[in-house]
């Protein structure tokens, strides 16, 4: 077992941790989660996806093309294809004229648009109401098979070039998309700010229903750019694992000593935000509130996570701030850690620094080495999970986590689900997501109490 000291790194009188939560909180809007649905490296559907997490599966396998031969890296996390009802049979969602005019990702999160609306019961007829629904979806990267493809098909000739390249390149088009299937006139909104686009599309579409902009949105991340162009470009960034091409499923592992780099996945989540009384009013099912939303920049790095980590402690406060609650009714952390040698360390030194003492009754856990790292679609892919979560009263599982490589006071879930024993009336966690650029994010779910 190897160890990094880490209790000492941090030093906390760079923020001053002053809640003042009697000034700070306000007078808001109540938001709560109505639907949810997923499409990713787990199985498509949310309930597949929950029952193979809490079941320690894993979705990474190995990249057996040609092209992927000569790279380091030969795993990813794809969305598992096929007839199965896990599986995604893409042909049975789209004719061949619509899936010409989208990405893949677009697709994913049309496909998980789809479950989402269908579990919170809202596809609204009323004019009014499509007025009072709003979208909020990022997508990280843009297809780069998409993009190499049509350059090589313009050197035979301009009017080989499609019409539609445009519009399946741009990270608007999935919100674009949802929209106009479903004729939502709220605000339309798009993020894309790496591997914190999802969390981000999250808390954005938070702000628009507390700040009374809209009662209902769509809101969530999607990702589909796994090709042998990102994946050498990524690996190329040493920001890969490269070690277990042979074992698939042990090359994603949060928190180990042996972690070597993130594991590329893909898919889509999407959750249905809605105003309480909204809710209430249409006897909607709830799975949990939602009660703040921070965020911060690292101002460090392009792409490497500030070594102090204050960039994480002040997304991390700042979500406690405005939620209004105390780091003592925080029993979880989903965490970001990708199963990166330097930012698993660094995201465990800020959490023990924002517990402090309580620290020993915080239970830590990242899900990515069950279903990789999928980018701008790693945060709300998450946050759904913690959602779960906290309405089943179970933490799922860090997988392939033999040996910390910290010294820390913090709990953890290897290998297996545990139960989750609340100290307060309510089930509470922050969620974390940070991206290249120094940006990061945290959103806050609590167990919905009437």
């Amino acid at each position: 077992m190897c160890f990094v000291n880490v209790s000492n790194i941090l030093i906390i009188t760079m923020i001053q941790l002053t809640r003042s939560l009697s000034t700070v909180a306000r007078s808001k809007r109540r938001v709560v989660v109505t639907g949810m649905g997923i499409v990713c490296p787990l199985g498509v559907g949310t309930q597949n996806a929950w029952k193979a997490l809490v079941d320690s599966k894993c979705g990474i396998t190995r990249l057996s093309e040609p092209d992927y031969d000569k790279l380091p890296c030969k795993v990813a996390a794809l969305v598992p294809k096929g007839d199965s009802s896990h599986e995604l049979n893409i042909d049975s969602h789209f004719t061949k004229s619509e899936l010409r005019t989208m990405c893949p990702a677009t697709a994913y999160a049309l496909i998980a648009s789809e479950e989402a609306l269908e579990d919170a019961k809202w596809k609204p007829i009323d004019e009014a109401d499509k007025r009072d629904t709003g979208v909020s979806v990022g997508i990280g990267m843009i297809d780069l098979v998409d993009v190499c493809m049509t350059y090589e098909t313009l050197k035979k000739g301009y009017s080989k070039v499609s019409p539609f390249f445009v519009p399946r390149i741009l990270p608007n088009m999935a919100a674009g998309q949802i929209s106009i299937k479903y004729g939502f006139r709220g605000p339309n909104h798009s993020v894309s700010t790496a591997c914190a686009t999802g969390a981000h599309a999250i808390g954005d579409a938070f702000r628009f229903i507390r700040g009374g902009e809209t009662s209902v949105m769509v809101c969530g991340g999607a990702e589909a750019c796994i090709s042998p162009l990102a994946i050498a470009a990524f690996c190329r960034l040493r920001a890969l694992s490269t070690s277990r091409n042979d074992m698939p499923r042990e090359a994603s592992r949060p928190f180990d000593c042996d972690r070597d780099g993130f594991v590329m996945g893909e898919g889509a989540a999407i959750l249905v935000l809605e105003e309480l009384n909204h809710a209430l009013a249409r006897d909607a099912p709830i799975y949990a509130e939602v009660l703040g939303y921070g965020l911060s920049g690292d101002a460090s790095h392009i792409t490497a996570p500030s070594e102090d980590g204050i960039g994480a402690l002040l997304a991390m406060d700042r979500t406690l701030k405005d939620a209004g609650i105390e780091t003592s009714e925080v029993t979880l952390v989903n965490a970001h850690a990708t199963s990166t040698p330097l930012g698993d360390a660094i995201e465990v030194k800020a959490i023990e620094s924002l517990m402090g003492e309580h620290s020993k009754n915080v239970t830590v856990t990242s899900t990515k080495g069950a279903h990789g790292h999928l980018l701008g679609a790693a945060g709300n892919l998450e946050a759904a999970f913690t959602i779960l979560a906290i309405k089943e009263g179970v933490i799922p599982p860090t997988l392939n986590l033999h040996n910390l490589d910290m010294k820390t006071s913090l709990r953890f879930a290897p290998h297996t689900n545990v139960k989750w024993n609340a100290l307060t009336t309510r089930r509470t966690a922050l969620k974390n997501a940070f991206g290249f650029g120094g940006t990061n994010a945290c959103l806050c779910f609590t167990q919905y109490v009437d």
